[in-house]
């Protein structure tokens, strides 16, 4: 950053995707759930710096591969991703036939007598109405839009798919519809999904683990099962973000959560937990020290000295 300051976006992340199965990525905007997917695909600014590896099955480290292996033989073919905001994704002066067909053809080799019949299959795997192919994307609902992004990042086959967002702005039928073909796409094909949203009833529909992320760390990773049943989460901001369902307690989570720029010593959440021996209040005893060191994250998959 300017001045030679340094923000960490993400850090100590950790976790394993098998094949067939769907891990969600849920926290407050700002907590590094994004910056992380952009990092699996190389499209991080050009002042980030990286470290670790993150591996595919074939052994392919995606944070180490130079740009050329990254377009050629990651993106759309190893990697898919399904975008925050479809409609800005789609090239909005080319209908959605066109950027199928042109997708087909790069990412499935098929030739130029197929693309059509090809397109219109890649838009039915994903419930696009073939009714609307030839529409730009300003003629789109959201939903549509949703779809049509979809279908372009299902074409390569990708053993890895990233949904960013993919029901934001759509009613809850359709965030149904959409988390339910996702996950069938998932199961019956033995990809992976990567699920980031801010919907906590999308992920309980859809995901096996839940890895909840704050301030750039995983502070949680837990069976899904565990986590929205019993025993529930254990981590006190994971506790906060279920609490908060208005089919749950309702309550909000006070305050907010610190700049990435200017975080802690200690518990990036120190400040905002319920728990009193989290922060000493003003005029009394000290403040717990085990609060006052970040903690990674534990073998038993949560990082809060009072889980």
């Amino acid at each position: 950053m300017p001045g030679g300051r340094h923000v960490e976006a993400v850090t100590d992340v950790r976790f394993d995707l098998a094949p067939g199965q769907c891990l969600a990525l849920v926290g407050e905007s700002g907590c590094g759930k994004s910056v992380l997917a952009s990092a699996l695909l190389g499209l991080l600014p050009g002042n980030a710096e990286t470290a670790g590896s993150a591996r595919l099955a074939d052994g392919l480290d995606v944070l180490a591969a130079d740009e050329r292996t990254l377009a050629k033989a990651v993106r759309g073919r190893r990697i898919g991703l399904v975008p925050q905001s479809p409609a800005a994704h789609l090239t909005p002066v080319r209908t959605i036939r066109a950027q199928l067909e042109e997708t087909v053809r790069e990412l499935a080799g098929v030739p130029k007598a197929g693309l059509r019949a090809a397109a219109e299959a890649a838009a039915e795997r994903a419930a696009f109405p073939a009714s609307h192919l030839d529409h730009h994307p300003h003629q789109l609902s959201g939903g549509l839009a949703q779809r049509a992004a979809t279908a372009l990042a299902l074409v390569g086959d990708a053993p890895l798919l990233l949904a960013d967002e993919p029901t934001t702005g759509l009613d809850r039928d359709l965030v149904h519809r959409t988390v339910d073909e996702l996950r069938a796409h998932t199961r019956a094909t033995g990809r992976a999904l990567l699920l980031i949203t801010h919907d906590l009833a999308a992920a309980e529909r859809i995901a096996d683990t839940v890895a909840v992320m704050y301030a750039g760390r995983i502070v949680e990773l837990a069976p899904a099962g565990a986590f929205f049943g019993r025993p529930g989460p254990r981590h006190p901001y994971a506790r906060g973000l279920l609490d908060a369902l208005p089919e749950r307690a309702f309550t909000p989570v006070p305050g907010a959560p610190p700049e990435l720029g200017a975080l802690p010593a200690g518990c990036a959440f120190a400040a905002r937990c319920p728990l009193p021996s989290a922060l000493a209040a003003p005029g009394g005893p000290p403040a717990d020290r085990d609060c006052r060191t970040r903690l990674p994250l534990l073998t038993e998959g949560v990082a809060c000295h009072h889980a």
